[in-house]
């Protein structure tokens, strides 16, 4: 029987040797790893309650693969946008760098 878990006890992850880059990214952007999942779990147990995932996680998953796909669609609709919406602007793009904008990126 496994020992079950106490406020405060630590918990393991690992990620697997052949992990799906967007995991591994996701994982990378987040600034605080278990504050993300735990908002994953409590988002998890207001839709379905406290559950066995393993009873419910089907063995191939293509969530990764139609996630991708939606959210290449939306970035390529977004880009379209964005170069529709100042293609009739061009006077008034700033092309120079500026710290500020260096700052917002990282």
């Amino acid at each position: 029987m496994k020992k079950m878990k106490e406020p405060g006890d630590n918990i393991s992850l690992k990620t697997r040797k052949n992990e799906a880059p967007i995991i591994l990214s996701w994982i990378n952007s987040q600034t605080n790893l278990m504050d993300s999942i735990r908002y994953l779990i409590e988002k998890e147990i207001a839709e379905h309650g406290v559950r066995n995932l393993q009873s419910v996680i089907p063995m191939e998953r293509r969530i990764l693969n139609e996630a991708s796909y939606h959210m290449n669609h939306y970035s390529q609709e977004l880009v379209t946008i964005t170069y529709k919406e100042k293609a009739g602007t061009q006077n008034e793009v700033d092309d120079e760098i500026d710290e500020e904008d260096i700052e917002s990126w990282a």
